[in-house]
């Protein structure tokens, strides 16, 4: 799997860091989001999954390998 984010379509909402903190993080001064790990080990396939699901404005695409 990997990762990737559009930092433009990014509202700060925040779900992704909730959800898979190992793998998403924001930034202090708006909030956007941050890719911390663009390829998570296996045992976090599934929350990553989860954080695309729940981003309101799909900023968060995962390509499965």
């Amino acid at each position: 799997m990997r990762v990737s984010v559009d930092q433009t379509r990014c509202c700060g909402a925040g779900q992704c860091v909730l959800t898979v903190p190992e793998v998403f993080d924001q930034r202090e001064e708006d909030g956007i989001v941050v890719l911390l790990e663009p390829a998570p080990a296996e045992e976090l396939h599934r929350a990553v999954r989860e954080a695309a699901a729940v981003c309101p404005t799909s900023t968060i695409t995962v390509h499965e390998d």
